[in-house]
């Protein structure tokens, strides 16, 4: 690699060698008298009700340890309750509509929420171990650009209480769903342990079923298919985390962590597909049966370094890390029974197995300078080495299969990224400004090696970033901010084997996919006033080099979906959140976003470009009826939102809660969620040669029953919790 970046972050090690020279941070001493607030821009809470809020000059932040939902719920439940955010009924996270978000567990990026089971992770994780969520739509320099919608970052629990404490929760739901865990620690002046351990049962259902119409060239008529699929079965998930921090001395603290996670679904298929004619009449039928047992392990062990040097804010935090996901795809086996035309029964068994580990190293070093300064430079290195496993065999009966080469295929993956950035901040008296710059060189190899085909890309770019906060009052505050982000394709987007589906639906990535890079302009308005928040935010993104999806019919009814580069493509809207109480006992919550998109696409044979307005929200009311008991209804609604060839429909969901308080360490607790049963994913493709309407729906509706209780707190008085406030924070 070249030494780019390592050029940039030399700098930034020299200050910190500076700082060590200074020694460890004095002994604290007695309280002086209170010293004047600090004019930089620090985080601003506003409590009182149900969803406390917290704003920094960066992110937005929102209790969701209050929300009952997330309590029984999974994380995509704890999401769908979030402002800005969006999630689909298959588990798709957009953020103002752009599915292209990062999403981090404490500060940390997470093998969890990447690639083609992120969506599955994010509907079975259970969420009651999730204190806040942290918004960034428009991210610093300090953090990684990747993923142009900006970052999703999940704060957990911490143990806080002194000596030994802990919680024990249980939920149990309908259709045979469960869920619980356990979690427990300890902390004391030097040391700090925690961990939990939870478990979540879930029963899998979904129902897919797409109605297409294509232009039949020869005959220049319509000819239309129809394609159901039903699967059913359970889903097992087991989530393992454990941690330690010690303080050898008030300058020091070591910390390690371990995490894993362990998903495993089973799943039986049916499906059926019905192709006819112009005039109507069938000319293809089959049915289609299935198991599959997928399973995806993801692992993680980090060490990390703080070292503390006089002077507030002053320190030097080195953090490595290696996390490795085996996904085991479990082998899908079953067999075509064709129909018509009547043909024997031919049998499969299809089976991926991929292997994800990266290895990352990241120093970070914090600095107060002069007039009220923060100087903030750091360093990261992080490496990417995939491998993607696919087996395909097929035969006239079970016993006699034979390895089909148009079903499998060997495809590596390697990234390398070197990264240096620095940010400072700098208050001008009610002004604040906050800037910085990131460097960044990549280089990533791809390796089909079944079709021996190679590509490989290495660049250098700059990623700016700029924030202001201007104090009108104590208030009322002004923000702006931008900020520039890139989209760099997947492993999966960039493997050009051509991967069967089923007999109608082909996938193909594209291996010279160049980066997307996006420029992101926001304006922001704040009013708070006590337990009360008015926050309204308007919003500009331009982006060039568009990763999009495409799909491309290849005759006979087959269709090919793949990824390339479209246009470019602009986004603008206005966000209001209201946080506040109508009475004592009354609080709500609501927020609402209006957006508007354009998507240039000459090249998918529209003569114009495409553009469409959505307008979608949220809202919790939250009643706390007595001392010991309280009722909580939320719901939302999303808009519907554009797409490259078409359109999805609005999608939404009502939700009922309720909490019983039995003594100040045990609770009771039920939950309903979509009681309308109108959770549903429209899809809706409309060009001049092809039309279709795809409709997805799962078992989202339901009832959870369960208690949580908590145990310890006395001893001695707890050390003092640092790095509370996830990820980089400028």
């Amino acid at each position: 690699m070249r030494p780019v970046c390592v050029a940039l972050a030399a700098p930034a090690l020299l200050l910190a060698g500076q700082a060590a020279a200074q020694g460890p941070a004095p002994p604290t001493k007695p309280p002086a008298a209170a010293k004047p607030e600090p004019k930089t821009v620090g985080e601003v809470v506003v409590s009182g009700a149900a969803q406390d809020v917290r704003t920094s000059i960066d992110r937005t932040s929102y209790d969701v340890a209050k929300d009952l939902q997330s309590v029984t719920g999974s994380i995509g439940d704890a999401l769908r309750n979030v402002p800005s955010v969006e999630v689909d009924v298959q588990g798709n996270v957009s953020l103002r509509g752009d599915p292209n978000v990062t999403i981090m567990i404490d500060g940390k990026p997470s093998g969890m929420f990447r690639g083609e089971g992120r969506a599955a992770a994010l509907q079975n994780l259970p969420a009651d171990q999730i204190e806040r969520v942290e918004v960034i739509t428009n991210p610093t320099a300090a953090f990684n650009p990747e993923r142009a919608a900006g970052v999703i970052n999940l704060v957990t629990k911490k143990t806080r209480k002194a000596g030994w404490s802990g919680s024990v929760r249980a939920m149990r739901g309908s259709e045979g769903r469960a869920n619980g865990g356990l979690s427990g620690g300890f902390n004391s002046r030097k040391l700090t342990l925690s961990g939990d351990v939870s478990f979540r049962s879930d029963p899998q259902k979904y129902n897919f079923v797409e109605e297409r119409e294509r232009l039949d060239p020869a005959s220049g008529a319509l000819a239309k298919s129809r394609d159901g699929t039903a699967q059913i079965g359970e889903g097992r998930i087991w989530n393992l985390r454990g941690s330690a921090d010690y303080d050898p001395d008030p300058a020091n603290r070591i910390g390690v962590e371990v995490r894993r996670f362990d998903m495993k679904i089973g799943l039986d298929m049916y499906q059926h597909y019905e192709g006819l004619d112009a005039g109507g009449s069938p000319v293809r039928v089959f049915d289609r049966f299935g198991r599959s047992d997928p399973r995806r392990i993801n692992t993680e062990g980090s060490v990390s370094w703080r070292r503390k040097f006089t002077g507030e804010d002053h320190e030097l935090v080195t953090h490595l890390s290696r996390e490795e996901t085996e996904v085991d795809g479990g082998g899908r086996r079953g067999f075509i029974s064709g129909r018509l035309p009547p043909a024997p029964d031919l049998f499969e068994d299809y089976r991926q197995d991929n292997l994800l580990a990266e290895t990352e190293l990241k120093i970070d070093y914090t600095r107060p300078m002069p007039a009220e300064g923060k100087l903030k430079a750091g360093y990261a290195l992080e490496r990417d080495d995939n491998r993607y496993d696919d087996r395909g065999s097929r035969g006239p009966s079970s016993d006699a299969l034979v390895l089909e080469p148009a079903l499998t295929n060997l495809f590596r993956f390697e990234q390398a990224i070197q990264a240096a950035y620095v940010t400072y901040e700098q208050p001008f008296g009610d002004l604040t400004l906050l800037g910085g710059l990131r460097l960044e060189q990549v280089e990533i190899d791809v390796d089909q090696v079944t079709q021996d085909v190679r590509a490989s890309q290495d660049y250098v770019r700059l990623y700016p970033s700029l924030h202001a906060s201007w104090r009108l009052s104590d208030a009322r505050r002004l923000s702006a901010s931008y900020s520039r982000r890139v989209q760099r394709p997947s492993a999966f987007e960039l493997n050009p084997f051509l991967q069967f589906i089923d007999p109608f639906n082909y996938w193909q990535g594209n291996p010279f996919l160049k980066p997307q890079v996006t420029d992101s302009f926001e304006a922001a308005f704040q009013h708070r006033d006590g337990g009360t928040l008015y926050l309204a935010t308007v919003y500009w993104r331009q982006s060039r080099d568009g990763v999009t999806e495409v799909v491309r019919d290849l005759g006979g009814g087959v269709l090919l979906r793949t990824r390339e580069n479209l246009g470019e493509s602009r986004a603008a809207g206005l966000e209001l959140v209201a946080n506040g109480k109508l009475t004592n006992r009354l609080s709500y919550n609501l927020s609402g976003n209006v957006s508007w998109n354009e998507i240039e696409a000459s090249r998918l044979g529209f003569p114009e470009p495409r553009d469409g307005v959505s307008v979608g929200g949220r809202g919790n009311l939250n009643w706390q009826v007595t001392p010991k008991d309280f009722i909580q209804l939320n719901g939302h609604m999303n808009g519907e939102r554009l797409t490259p060839q078409g359109y999805r429909k609005p999608f939404g969901m009502l939700n009922l809660g309720y909490r019983r308080k039995l003594n100040d360490r045990l609770s009771l607790m039920v939950t309903g969620q979509d009681l309308l049963s109108t959770f549903k994913d429209v899809q809706v493709l409309d060009t001049p040669a092809l039309r279709s309407r795809v409709v997805r729906k799962g078992n989202v509706r339901g009832v959870f029953v369960g208690f949580n209780w908590t145990f310890g707190g006395q001893g001695q008085k707890p050390r003092e919790p640092a790095f509370e406030f996830g990820g980089p924070s400028d």
